[in-house]
C-alpha cells in the first residue's frame, strides 16, 4: 500500500532523508520512532503529499505521488490519504459533524450525503450523541477521535498519524490504541504511524526505527 525507495530530503545543506526505503502492506499498522530531528515527521510529510521529496519515489495505493501536480495532487491527498494529527485541528467555529463532513464537500460529495456518512462514522466512534458539540466543549479524547472520523470520511487508502497520542492521557491513549487495531481488523485499514509512545507502537504490526536519516532495521 505505501512503498519508498531511496527517498532524500533536504534542507539547504541539510539532508534530513538519506534514501531511505520502507514498504506498508494493505492492512498493515506500522510505527516510525526515533528521536527528535530523525526525519519522522518529515517522512510522513512526503508520503502524505504535504511536502516534496528531493529523489527517490513513493508510491501510494499504486500511484506515483511524487508525479503528480496541481489538482490531481490535490484530490489524491483528499480522496486517498487520511491525516490524524497530534493536536486534532479541528476547526473551533464548527461542531463535531461538521468537522468530519469538511473533507467529503471538499471532495464534492454533497451535504446531504456528506452528513449522512460523517453522523455514521461518529455512531462508530461511540460520539453520536456529541456530534451537535464544538471542540471546545468535547475531551481530548473525544476531539481525537472526532478526528480520526474526519480522516477516515472518505475511505482513503491510508491514515497517517502523526503523533497522534501525544497529547492524550493514560485511558485515551487506550482506547486510541484499540481504535486503530479495530480500524484495522473491521474495516481492513492501513494505517502508519509517527509515534514517540512505545506502548502504542508496540500495539501495531511492526516497528520501524528512524536514525539519523535512515531507517536502521
Amino acid at each position: 500500500m505505501i512503498k519508498v525507495e531511496g527517498v532524500i530530503k533536504r534542507f539547504g545543506s541539510l539532508e534530513v532523508l538519506k534514501g531511505v526505503d520502507l514498504a506498508v502492506g494493505k492492512g498493515e499498522i506500522v510505527s516510525l520512532m526515533g528521536p527528535s530531528g530523525a526525519g519522522k515527521t518529515t517522512l510522513l510529510q512526503i508520503i502524505g503529499t504535504l511536502s516534496s521529496a528531493d529523489g527517490g519515489r513513493v508510491i501510494v495505493d499504486g500511484v506515483d505521488v511524487l508525479s503528480l501536480k496541481g489538482n490531481a495532487l490535490s484530490r489524491f491527498r483528499n480522496e486517498r490519504i487520511g491525516f490524524v494529527f497530534q493536536f486534532h485541528q479541528l476547526f473551533a467555529e464548527f461542531t463535531a459533524v461538521e468537522n468530519v463532513m469538511m473533507p467529503a464537500l471538499i471532495g464534492g460529495k454533497d451535504f446531504k450525503t456528506a452528513r449522512r456518512d460523517a453522523m455514521e462514522l461518529l455512531e462508530y466512534m461511540n460520539l453520536k450523541e456529541r456530534a451537535e458539540h464544538k471542540p471546545n466543549e468535547l475531551s481530548g479524547g473525544e476531539k481525537q477521535r472526532v478526528a480520526v472520523a474526519r480522516a477516515l470520511i472518505n475511505h482513503p487508502a491510508v491514515l497517517l498519524a502523526d503523533e497522534p497520542s501525544g497529547s492524550l492521557d493514560s485511558k485515551n491513549r487506550e482506547e486510541l490504541q484499540s481504535l486503530f487495531l479495530q480500524l484495522r481488523a473491521e474495516r481492513g485499514q492501513t494505517i502508519f504511524i509517527v509515534t514517540h509512545d512505545e506502548e502504542l507502537a508496540r500495539q501495531g504490526d511492526r516497528v520501524v526505527n528512524i536514525l539519523d536519516g535512515k531507517i536502521t532495521n
